[in-house]
């Protein structure tokens, strides 16, 4: 298996928001593994309007290339290395 999602099984702090930078940051990661969950997409996708999906996929996206160098981009995010 490429990808991993242990934060969120094994995380015992507090899940809120606003209250520091390290709470929030692991608030994030907490949530974004929750909501990629593959029982919960299965029932969110067929619901999200495609505004939705348009809105999620294009911040997504912009946070992917601002953040990420393309080496990045490819190894951690598509999980494959480029010549």
């Amino acid at each position: 298996m490429q990808h991993s999602h242990t934060f969120v099984e094994t995380y015992d702090g507090m899940v809120a928001f606003g209250l520091n930078r390290e709470t929030d940051e692991s608030t994030i990661i907490y949530y974004l593994q929750k909501f990629s969950d593959d029982d919960l997409m299965a029932i969110l996708r067929k619901r999200l309007s495609t505004e939705d999906l348009t809105a999620l996929f294009d911040l997504i996206s912009s946070l992917l290339r601002k953040h990420l160098d393309e080496k990045e981009y490819h190894r951690l995010f598509l999980k494959e290395e480029r010549l």
